[in-house]
């Protein structure tokens, strides 16, 4: 059976993104969101993913994307987004009496204000340095920094010169609003108001070019999520020969000449295959802070609904205890969330409180509750894990303030990585302890609660508060050495059961499919690439089993092959809210089982993470997830489906489509006014 590559199919997502931004459906600013995203994706595919596929590419065995694949790919996706940027973003803009100035001259009614702003404000901020051959330590470019490199003649004896000053572009620095003119608003890079004003910046000498460039450095590499064995071994002695942080890449000004690329090749040490030509602006990621003048040229938001859930204030456990609460974010209100960790904060039963931290918010209500609840006598337990890639700094913040208040916390070990998304909380009673539970397929983070759609289910079952508060005892070191590793049934739990009960769930439907029975497996997750349950599908499928998968990224699955009789179909979804949820379907009528979680199958979520997922036993609950899975098959206006040849497949324009994302609004909605 075949296999993408997982960069490969990575890419086709990206060009997924892409595509969004020329929905003319959208508001004008959604679409430039769109361009930002790709962007950002982007940038991060190059400093976590590239020198994976750099150190795999002469080794056998590797199911890695061709390299001379991936540059036509990407070029060809760049050459698209600048067509889609210059062609219809930026006329769409002027209509709406907005002007950004592209690749030309400021009008000379904007130059003395550009001056005064260079002069005020901006010069501050730049580090002017000058290149010397040999000599690197003066200039350490930042991992995604951008700046430009300016080819300067003396005034005094026409000697050539290389200079570089740093483009300041963070914390929404890289547009300057100008005064309206001719009824338009204008809007300037900030790069090109230091390209008009850098004869200021080295006195003495005349610029005969200046041309921008980045360095992407490598962020991150966790070789063992793929690789293994002597494979495994091979790879790191590769890595290993390049220092943390190493450049993966070098985008440069395509204008830029000759000389000057081999000048900045030389002083970072770099690779041809590193050296990337690019546009004259770069991390367009930034069009995310493109000014709007207060214009409505955004996506209205939608109010989450609530729950449904009969709670009140301080009554939110009774609600729990009355019947599982299962939560859809973010069309539902994240509020029973924060009540549940600020009302355990100050209950008086309250006795302990567990949780796992991956990606916390910047000012999170949950870890303020947390040190409330450790101030108030709680005894609170946090496993956080810090090798939550490109939130590590905030983890640690986190980690300290909360230590500092008295709460536990528990790091997890170097080898594995704590991706579940659970909480506990238990309570005393007059007849003992009741554990409050919470599962969920996002983080704990009421930022990504507002467009990360995800669920929550809340529940009282002893069953899985006492697994819970086993798996947390393992987490927080309890397990002793030697002993045997704790057992779970009613959660599946990555590293313990998780592998074995996805394919015993396979297994059964494959059976009913042999006896002549209606057989069917539903899966929505994030990314699917590990190789074995992949083959188990593939197997499943050959049997006779109907295969529906909602993948929004990587799928390494290839559907349409002869030996599948097309019974295994993928979409993707791509909307206004990032589609983040894990849901797991099999069989169909009253013997479907339904599991949700964290867990995506990916060879590290399923072997090096711990993970955990809940069957749905509650039938209303139950049905909820099933309704929501087969709203979003049914998408036809924003889904695509992905072919054998890993292509975005639209489906044709009806009067009739459906916006998964809009119907699951109003289902809830309806279901809320029945309920």
């Amino acid at each position: 059976m075949k296999y993408f590559s997982r960069d490969e199919s990575w890419l086709g997502f990206n060009e997924r993104v892409l595509s969004e931004a020329t929905n003319k459906d959208l508001p004008l600013y959604e679409r430039i969101k769109f361009l930002s995203i790709y962007s950002s994706n982007l940038d991060e595919f190059f400093s976590v993913r590239y020198p994976v596929i750099m150190a795999a590419r002469k080794l056998p065995d590797t199911l890695q994307l061709n390299q001379h694949t991936m540059y036509e790919k990407i070029n060809g996706q760049l050459e698209n987004y600048g067509r889609i940027l210059q062609d219809q973003i930026l006329p769409e803009l002027d209509e709406q009496g907005i002007h950004l100035y592209y690749n030309e001259s400021f009008s000379p009614e904007h130059i003395e204000f550009i001056k005064e702003k260079f002069y005020a404000g901006i010069l501050s901020f730049l580090r002017p340095v000058f290149l010397y051959k040999g000599d690197v330590s003066r200039f350490v470019p930042e991992n995604d920094q951008l700046y430009l490199i300016i080819d300067l003649k003396s005034e005094k004896d026409g000697s050539a010169h290389l200079a570089v000053v740093n483009i300041p572009s963070k914390d929404g620095t890289r547009f300057i609003e100008l005064p309206q003119l001719n009824g338009k608003e204008h809007i300037a890079f900030i790069d090109d108001v230091i390209r008009e004003n850098l004869y200021c910046l080295f006195p003495g000498y005349n610029a005969a070019g200046a041309y921008s460039f980045k360095l992407s450095r490598n962020a991150d590499l966790e070789l063992e999520d793929e690789f293994t064995g002597n494979l495994l071994k091979k790879l790191e002695e590769t890595i290993s020969k390049r220092k943390t942080g190493m450049p993966s890449r070098l985008l440069y000004e395509a204008a830029m000449p000759e000389e000057i690329r081999r000048e900045l090749r030389h002083t970072f040490g770099l690779k041809k295959e590193e050296m990337f030509p690019g546009g004259r602006y770069h991390s367009l990621k930034h069009l995310m802070d493109l000014p709007d003048f207060g214009k409505k040229l955004k996506a209205v938001s939608q109010t989450p609904l609530r729950s449904g859930a009969n709670w009140e204030c301080g009554n939110i456990f009774d609600a729990i205890r009355q019947k599982d609460i299962l939560l859809h974010l973010p069309y539902q209100s994240y509020n029973p969330v924060l009540a549940l960790f600020n009302q355990a904060a100050i209950h008086p039963d309250t006795t302990e409180i567990y949780l796992t931290i991956y990606r916390i918010a910047a000012n999170s209500h949950i870890a303020n509750a947390l040190i409330s609840a450790a101030q108030n006598g709680k005894k609170v337990t946090a496993v956080v894990e810090l090798k939550a890639r490109f939130d590590e700094e905030n983890n640690i913040s986190w980690s300290k303030k909360l230590k500092k208040a008295g709460v536990k916390i528990v790091y997890s070990n170097a080898a594995i990585k704590v991706h579940s998304k659970t909480a506990l909380i238990r309570m005393r009673t007059p007849t003992g302890n009741k554990d409050y539970c919470l599962i969920s397929t996002g983080n704990f983070n009421e930022i990504t609660a507002r467009f990360y759609t995800d669920h929550v289910l809340l529940t009282s079952k002893k069953e899985i508060g006492d697994e819970l508060h086993k798996l947390f005892g393992y987490l927080a070191g309890k397990h002793k050495p030697g002993t045997e590793k704790p057992g779970f049934k009613e959660l599946l739990v990555a590293g313990f059961n998780m592998v074995d009960a996805f394919d015993e769930l396979i297994s059964k439907e494959i059976q009913k499919a042999k006896e002549g029975r209606k057989a069917m497996i539903r899966i929505k997750v994030n990314s699917l690439e590990e190789r074995d349950m992949i083959a188990k599908l593939y197997k499943a499928a050959e049997a006779g089993v109907e295969i529906q998968l909602i993948v929004r990224g990587i799928c390494c699955l290839v559907p349409g092959q002869p030996a599948l009789q097309d019974r295994i179909k993928v979409k993707r979804i791509v909307g206004r809210y990032l589609e983040h949820s894990r849901i797991f379907i099999f069989g169909t009528g009253d013997e479907t089982v339904v599991y949700m979680g964290s867990a995506d199958w990916m060879y590290r979520n399923l072997h090096k993470r711990v993970e955990v997922c809940a069957k749905i036993t509650d039938p209303n609950c139950r049905k909820q997830l099933i309704d929501y899975f087969s709203i979003q098959w049914a998408d036809n206006y924003r889904a695509v489906e992905i072919d054998e040849l890993n292509r975005n497949i639209f489906y044709p324009a009806t009067n009739a489509s459906t916006n998964a994302q809009t119907a699951i609004y109003n289902y809830l909605k309806e279901s809320q006014s029945l309920a």
